[in-house]
């Protein structure tokens, strides 16, 4: 296989692995820490497919992105068993649940933009 079909491959096993995420994380995982709101944004894997880190966006104050954090976190064990049965992968991927800040960090640069241009005349 050529370096850009290894490349196509992970983007690949990336977006289904973003889709079965949102599936579980749409009602099958139960516990009551994953009831905020919670949206995967991006995933990404290494080249070994070893590990996977799904970006999330969650709903609610920090105490409770922190609370649903830990809930991913707990769940990553049946996560990774799910996606190996899934998605028929050789080896179960160690599962890494981290929150997007993204749009956090774009709205604090466009507050930043608004002030350096002052108030309009």
């Amino acid at each position: 296989m050529t370096a850009s079909g290894h490349g196509h491959r992970f983007e690949r096993v990336a977006e289904e692995i973003n889709h079965e995420v949102s599936l579980m994380l749409a009602g099958e995982l139960k516990d009551p820490r994953l009831a905020t709101p919670v949206t995967v944004t991006e995933v990404r894997v290494t080249p070994d497919l070893g590990t996977v880190r799904v970006f999330v966006q969650i709903a609610g104050d920090p105490s409770e992105q922190a609370a649903t954090l830990d809930g991913l976190k707990a769940a990553s064990g049946f996560i990774r068993h799910e996606l190996v049965e899934r998605l028929q992968l050789r080896r179960a991927p160690e599962v890494l649940f981290q929150l997007d800040e993204s749009e956090e960090y774009g709205r604090h640069i466009d507050d930043l933009l608004r002030q350096a241009r002052g108030p309009k005349e």
